[in-house]
Parts: structure tokens; C-alpha cells; sequence
């Protein structure tokens, strides 16, 4: 049997390279990817916890998740093809559509 700090050493090195990949990555794209590499890191530590424990609602907080990152998906897909038509960069210090 894995003991359970493995798999919160896991979640955290991959909840600390998705913080890596939001800070220094520019593509709207690879941040996107990062974010999401942070929602399944939690879910692995909510799935850990929840079967040390004995207890299910980690896991039904994994389905919590995994809804609101796929709802995130396709909005943010759906703003990052608009934002590409107008202004024809995925690039983050090109969008500035908040600057007057």
C-alpha cells in the first residue's frame, strides 16, 4: 500500500509546476494547460485524503472540480478564439483590452 505522503508529495510538486507555468509562460494556451495541471493536483490530494480517511466526500469534491474546470474550458476556449480573431495573438503581453 502507497502511504499517503507520496501522493501529497506528488500533489504538490505538480500544484507547484503549475504555479511555475502561470507565472512564466506568456501563451494564454500553455497557462491555460498549467491551471488546469493546479485542479487535477488538488484532486489527486482530495482523492488521497478521502481514501485514507474512509470517507467519500473528497471524491465528491473531485466531481465539483472537475465540473467547474471543464465549464472553464470551454469559456476560456471560447474567449481565447474571440481574443485570437480580433487581435490574431494568443500572446499575453499583447491583449491589453483592459487599457484605455
Amino acid at each position: 500500500m502507497v502511504p499517503i505522503s507520496h501522493y501529497t508529495i506528488l500533489s504538490a510538486v505538480l500544484f507547484a509546476i503549475g504555479v511555475l507555468g502561470v507565472l512564466t509562460r506568456r501563451n494564454v494556451i500553455v497557462i491555460f494547460m498549467s491551471v488546469e495541471l493546479m485542479l487535477n493536483a488538488v484532486n489527486l490530494s482530495f482523492v488521497a485524503f478521502a481514501k485514507h480517511y474512509g470517507e467519500a466526500t473528497g471524491q465528491v469534491f473531485v466531481f465539483f472540480v472537475m465540473t467547474v474546470a471543464a465549464a472553464e474550458v470551454a469559456v476560456g476556449l471560447a474567449i481565447i478564439i474571440a481574443l485570437f480573431r480580433n487581435r490574431e495573438t494568443i500572446n499575453v503581453e499583447e491583449i491589453n483590452l483592459l487599457k484605455w
